[in-house]
């Protein structure tokens, strides 16, 4: 099973406390899938919705092929993600009861599929932000001062 990553959304896991991880399918065009070989994606303002039942993904921006002719696609549609009704029905329970959101995390290619990896997660404030830079950083130092002393 081979992962190859197109895109990951790394302000993700700086403006949100990650809940739970689902791994759902795209729907694209072919122009879409030929830019994402390019690596032409970005995650960074993208979000998912449930609209009419069905799983949207808003606001991701895939480039325009670089070898495509005038049918290229629109960078900024909404792709429609394929997930089966029970997690369907679980995202809605738990943005409407809890008030989370869903984001994509990371784009990749999986068995020649394109995959996309979304997270329910719930906003951070500022201090919690501080608060989990703080931590990373005295990680890290211990980290290495248990290096050093090796």
């Amino acid at each position: 099973m081979s992962k190859q990553v197109v895109g990951k959304n790394k302000k993700a896991f700086h403006e949100y406390e990650i809940l739970d991880r689902l791994e759902a399918g795209i729907a694209l065009q072919g122009s879409e899938v030929k830019a994402l070989r390019e690596g032409k994606i970005s995650l960074k303002e993208s979000y998912a919705r449930i609209k009419g039942g069905e799983a949207w993904l808003e606001n991701c921006h895939i480039g325009p092929y670089s070898h495509g002719g005038l049918a290229s696609h629109e960078p900024l549609r909404p792709r429609k993600l394929l997930l089966h009704r029970r997690e369907i029905n679980k995202l809605i329970g738990e943005t409407v009861r809890k008030g989370l959101t869903i984001v994509p995390l990371s784009v990749y290619f999986k068995n020649g599929k394109v995959k996309v990896e979304i997270a329910l997660a719930r906003g951070k404030h500022l201090h919690d932000k501080r608060e989990s830079s703080r931590r990373k950083t005295i990680d890290r130092e211990v980290q290495m001062e248990l290096k050093r002393r090796k």
